[in-house]
């Protein structure tokens, strides 16, 4: 009875066993070794289901970006990194008392990413939280599958000839062990840019005498460019796009990808022949989470943190002399705002509101919050205007900020209040401030977003608070009215790139808070810049070649980015007016 019992406790252990993937593993190239080593060929998008926007913009891509020093180091997000040279090591993090894998960890040999892939059931982060390169994974084992989910990636590849996955997408992967191989599963689902998951898979046979060498990277400038310049074909300009279908015989039609190429039906299709391939439906779009009119802070680094709910982005800055807010919100929310900075900073007084630019949704909490501060006020002033000086925080903008805020409202709008008003302002490109320890950078950048904006740069704690030039979600506002224009937002976003220093693999480092969506660091001001500067020299060679704005309208100049950054009708508008002579 006891051999019995033995047996079938033996018998449930094996069936429900999880075959440890860890080790030292060697990648096999017998699948497809042309695409991950020496690297796809332009225009080559075969198999890939994806959609027009994806498509333009792989064919404005130029290989010598990633001579851009600010791409040189990036490795390879974790649902790409297993497709070059990927010697990979798979280590388990052990919970000591309880002897459970709390967690996986990947060394990669290319560019040496490292990630960790949860296993003790923490949930992922919100919505607001920093995006990486290698994302926020966990994982489950379903049988002996180990499945992995990972959100919070960065703008990433599909194909790295160009095709794009955006840092909305999620991933899911199967780690498969037989004996000695492991089968690497990874499926994308991309509403941005792919119209149906896109599945693909990657072998790696056990090599226990495996060696992985460091891999340090380091920054050269390898081609001479202006400042700013970002390498990218002009639409209808790529001259290698039908090469790899001519070279190798494919159909120059199916060599530009899209679901339905992926069909056995459509050799049909291309002999002439009438027949219905039957495509899935498209990906939809993710729902946006309803607005939950609550405030949330977010901790950056150093005595930094971020506040998001209250229209834009807010940066609270907080010690022993007490609190200074980058931006207020909107007006009604302005008690919620006042609540999350005490969570953060309790019974701190706030000392000092620096106020971005102008717009309602970054100053409309100014004079609610600021009557509940106090300036630090004596001598003469107080002699003078007497203790009423201490009275409410100190309101900081540029000089433009207040001209806009206190001149005559259009008509049928109500003047800003006066306690609404800044009380402190510099004129000229800066202004400094040292406030709990910390050296603060008020820097102006004239005619971008508005005439007003100041970037605001937290020194020692290592964050620049952006404004509005900087909004990663959607399209940059350019207030033409205030005096906006797109050259000043690219001058603007590259400021922000001068300032900031990633730590390891372009990550990281110096953070920084936009004016509206998650956090972000340098990697993420460049994909913006990039993205901007590119759709800059569209519009000036469609001027230039005298199209009006209807014409403009009409090539869809945007329409590779639209499906990232959303409705583009007041953003094309403003770049061609911004341009236009």
């Amino acid at each position: 009875m006891k051999s019995l019992l033995l047996a079938a406790l033996f018998a449930s252990a094996v069936a429900y066993a999880q075959t440890d993937p860890a080790g030292e593993w060697a990648p096999q190239f017998h699948e497809d070794q042309p695409e991950r080593i020496p690297g796809p060929e332009i225009g080559d998008y075969l198999g890939l289901p994806i959609n027009n926007a994806a498509r333009l913009r792989g064919d404005a891509w130029d290989a010598s970006l990633l001579t851009v020093p600010e791409h040189q180091c990036k490795p390879h997000p974790s649902d790409y990194s297993p497709r070059g040279p990927a010697n990979l090591r798979i280590s388990k993090l052990i919970d000591r008392d309880t002897q459970q894998v709390v967690a996986y960890q990947t060394h990669i040999s290319w560019e040496a990413p490292e990630r960790t892939i949860w296993m003790d059931g923490r949930p992922h982060p919100p919505a607001w939280a920093p995006h990486t390169w290698q994302g926020f994974s966990t994982g489950k084992w379903e049988g002996n599958m180990l499945t992995i989910t990972t959100t919070h990636l960065k703008i990433g590849w599909i194909r790295r000839n160009g095709i794009p996955r955006s840092d909305r997408a999620t991933v899911v992967e199967h780690w498969i062990r037989h004996e000695n191989y492991l089968t690497w599963v990874v499926i994308i689902t991309d509403p941005v840019y792919l119209t149906e998951p896109f599945i693909r898979t990657t072998d790696f046979k056990a090599d226990p005498d495996q060696q992985i060498a460091p891999y340090p990277c380091e920054i050269v400038v390898e081609i001479q460019r202006p400042k700013g310049a970002i390498p990218h074909h002009l639409p209808g300009t790529n001259p290698f796009l039908t090469e790899f279908a001519d070279r190798h015989g494919v159909p120059r039609e199916a060599a530009r990808g899209g679901a339905e190429t992926m069909y056995p039906e459509y050799r049909q299709k291309l002999a002439g022949k009438a027949v219905s391939i039957p495509l899935p439906p498209p990906q939809p779009a993710p729902a946006a989470p309803a607005p939950d009119a609550a405030v949330h802070s977010i901790q950056v680094q150093g005595n930094v943190s971020m506040l998001v709910g209250a229209g834009g982005n807010i940066t609270v800055q907080h010690g022993a002399n007490g609190v200074l807010m980058v931006d207020t919100g909107l007006a009604p929310m302005a008690d919620k705002v006042f609540a999350a900075v005490n969570d953060i900073a309790p019974a701190q007084p706030l000392r000092y509101i620096i106020d971005t630019h102008v717009h309602a949704d970054h100053v409309g909490g100014n004079e609610a919050l600021g009557k509940k501060g106090s300036t630090i006020a004596g001598g003469n002033v107080v002699g003078d205007i007497g203790g009423s000086a201490a009275q409410g925080a100190t309101i900081i903008a540029h000089e433009e900020v207040m001209n806009r805020m206190s001149a005559a409202p259009p008509a049928g709008q109500p003047a800003t209040p006066f306690d609404a008003l800044p009380t402190d302002t510099y004129g000229g490109t800066e202004k400094d401030l040292f406030f709990n320890g910390e050296g603060i950078e008020l820097l102006h950048q004239p005619a971008a977003h508005t005439d007003g904006d100041t970037i605001v740069f937290f020194r020692r704690s290592d964050v620049v608070s952006a404004g509005d030039i900087f909004t990663p979600e959607r399209y940059p506002i350019i207030d033409l009215t205030r005096g906006g224009n797109v050259q000043g937002v690219i001058d603007g976003l590259n400021l922000i790139i001068d300032l900031t220093i990633p730590a390891e693999k372009q990550e990281g480092g110096t953070m920084v808070v936009p004016g509206h969506g998650r956090l972000c660091d340098e990697a993420d001001v460049v994909e913006y810049r990039d993205m901007l500067t590119i759709v800059r020299d569209r519009f000036q060679d469609m001027i230039k070649k005298g199209m009006t704005l209807e014409q403009v309208k009409a090539a869809k100049p945007t329409e590779d980015y639209d499906p990232l950054y959303g409705d583009n009708t007041r953003f094309v508008e403003a770049v061609y007016k911004s341009l236009k002579p």
